[in-house]
């Protein structure tokens, strides 16, 4: 398909005029040659696994996450649908047609953050995104990253992103320097033909690199994601705070912007049924059962791990792979 790309079309499907209102949306939303090798985020003792989403309309749902970011549908029935790339699940959707939306002020899902393995495969994909005039809620450079925000059919947060270097990354006492500065667009899509997208299904080494959360209250989201799962802050500013593995610059992050105050969430309405963390370390396992227990977590066995419930109500399984 031949396409005009220019910047003033991505604006438009970002419904803003300028760069800095692209970004700015970013942040209330929050030439590298094509590689399938794990990226830093999946190197880490933990990291994000998969992601289950309940959904209102499974088949315009799911034909969105096929369409939009070219996940390979991996098997579907009238219930479900397993999504993926490369082999590996990433994404389920489960039917539940009598629920209603979650509110955005309601604890919860703010994005699913798939990581492209180069730039050039986030270049690729915008082009293709672009060339199929997919709604887009923002671009963002963050430091560290650069991404690009969209919301499923339903409301579910979708950030796709690439990042830049762990070279490059900024460290001072424990914390990442982030921002939410305007994204460079020509130079990013400098990596590849704007005028015909070739981006006919995700990379094979995509994958989950970040979930971002709401959450009612920060101090007790990080007292469990840290104090109880383990994972480690790295930053925190403004109504967020990001947590990691292994100095990712984030593997978890969460924000009261919308959701100050929430209380436990109706399982009834859509969005985020569970995540999962997965480490190939028994002792990392291990302590995290332990921590959850001492804590008086709720806490369900399962075949390969645990699966743990957050001050809110949130699903997090921790697995042994």
């Amino acid at each position: 398909m031949t396409i005009d790309l220019t910047r003033r079309m991505l604006l438009h499907l970002a419904g803003a005029t300028t760069l800095a209102a692209a970004a700015a949306a970013a942040a209330r939303a929050e030439g590298n040659p094509v590689s399938v090798g794990p990226t830093y985020a999946s190197r880490t003792p933990m990291r994000v696994g998969m992601v289950t989403l309940r959904v209102k309309n499974l088949d315009t749902v799911a034909d969105y996450y096929r369409d939009v970011l070219g996940l390979t549908v991996m098997e579907r029935s009238a219930g479900s649908a397993q999504l993926g790339a490369g082999g590996v699940t990433l994404l389920v959707l489960e039917a539940y047609p009598d629920a209603t939306i979650e509110p955005r002020n309601a604890a919860g899902l703010y994005h699913t953050a798939f990581l492209m393995p180069t730039r050039k495969d986030l270049a690729r994909w915008l082009v293709h995104a672009a060339s199929h005039r997919v709604p887009l809620s923002g671009f963002a450079d963050h430091l560290v990253s650069e991404s690009v925000y969209l919301d499923d059919p339903e409301g579910n947060g979708i950030e796709v992103y690439a990042d830049r270097d762990p070279s490059q990354w900024q460290w001072s006492e424990g914390s990442v320097k982030m921002a939410t500065d305007e994204l460079n667009i020509p130079d990013l899509l400098s990596l590849t033909n704007t005028r015909v997208s070739d981006y006919a299904k995700a990379p094979e080494g995509l994958r989950v690199g970040h979930m971002h959360l709401r959450v009612g209250d920060l101090a007790k989201a990080e007292g469990f994601y840290h104090g109880t799962v383990g994972l480690d802050p790295t930053r925190r500013r403004n109504g967020a705070a990001f947590l990691s593995s292994g100095r990712y610059h984030h593997h978890l992050g969460m924000n009261v912007w919308q959701s100050q105050g929430a209380g436990r969430r109706d399982d009834t309405t859509t969005g985020l049924a569970w995540f999962s963390l997965v480490t190939e370390k028994q002792d990392i396992l291990a302590a995290q059962d332990e921590r959850l227990r001492k804590a008086g977590a709720q806490v369900t066995a399962l075949a390969n791990g645990v699966e743990a419930v957050d001050p809110w109500g949130t699903r997090v399984r921790l697995i042994k792979v």
